[in-house]
């Protein structure tokens, strides 16, 4: 195996960045890295460089070549000794410094015990060395990465206390005059709780629905002034208009329909069946 100098940079052959919008980390797939070797990273980074588990240095934006043990005028002596691998593995660890936004979505319930459905955005960054060296040290990486979906399915039980808190002692139809109170809360749970992986919580926004459908079209009728009675027939009267019924007018005002501008009404007494006989003819 001849060991060679090589440039550690996170731009891939086709010359797009490994750190997308949605890449918090990545790991430079190649761990043979030998002295000389320039370690590239960009404005918007920062690298680790660890060996064998140990933390060397952590790199902000610049260049800067690689010092390690191993030299390249040895390259035949290490490939015979140690079976074709160079005993100086090197991992190079980027990590991304730009704002990342990440989406998690669950179910909390009201005071009535309702279900409801949320939908959070949280826009995150990692802001210094010492942020970076936490970020890789305290979250595993899924293979070659950390994206926003590994840090949210780390961050999801802390949303879904935070939304439950709030809610859960909040009447159904009042739950959007909280928001802001249930925004604040979780600002304030996540952010201790992204803090420990060296992450930054900059901004929360949050949407939280009733999950039945039905539901929701009550409350927005409830939000014209209606009584819950009134809503429940003008609710009835809409299904029914969508049907082609031409009774919906009368269960939004609550009247009975009739045709023909008359109700057919029978005596009680007139439908009863004598014994053995049918109905008499009147």
């Amino acid at each position: 195996m001849a060991i060679t100098r090589q440039v550690i940079t996170t731009l891939k052959p086709d010359g797009t960045d490994a750190l997308g919008p949605a890449v918090l980390a990545w790991k430079f797939p190649d761990e043979n890295i030998v002295s000389g070797s320039l370690l590239t990273v960009e404005s918007n980074h920062f690298a680790v460089l660890k060996s064998r588990g140990a933390v060397l240095n952590v790199y902000d934006t610049g260049q800067y070549p690689v010092q390690t043990p191993d030299k390249p005028i040895l390259g035949s002596f290490v490939t015979s000794f140690f079976g074709g691998q160079s005993p100086w593995q090197y991992e190079t660890l980027y990590v991304n410094r730009a704002k990342i936004v990440a989406h998690v979505e669950g179910l909390a319930t009201s005071a009535e015990m309702a279900e409801l459905s949320y939908q959070v955005d949280y826009y995150i960054h990692v802001d210094s060395k010492e942020d970076a060296l936490k970020l890789v040290t305290h979250m595993p990486f899924d293979g070659l990465y950390i994206t926003a979906k590994e840090v949210t399915s780390y961050a999801g039980p802390v949303v879904e206390q935070a939304v439950n808190q709030i809610a859960q002692v909040t009447p159904l139809e009042n739950i959007n005059e909280h928001i802001g109170d249930i925004a604040e809360l979780l600002k304030n749970h996540l952010g201790d709780f992204l803090g420990t992986y060296g992450i930054h919580l900059n901004d929360v926004k949050i949407l939280i629905l009733p999950k039945d459908e039905r539901m929701r079209e009550l409350i927005s009728l409830r939000a014209f002034g209606l009584s819950p009675l009134d809503a429940v027939r003008y609710y009835a009267a809409l299904r029914m208009a969508e049907r082609g019924l031409v009774s919906a007018p009368n269960m939004a005002v609550g009247a009975p329909f009739s045709i023909g501008g008359a109700l057919g009404t029978f005596p009680v007494g007139s439908l009863e069946r004598p014994a053995g006989g049918s109905v008499p003819a009147r």
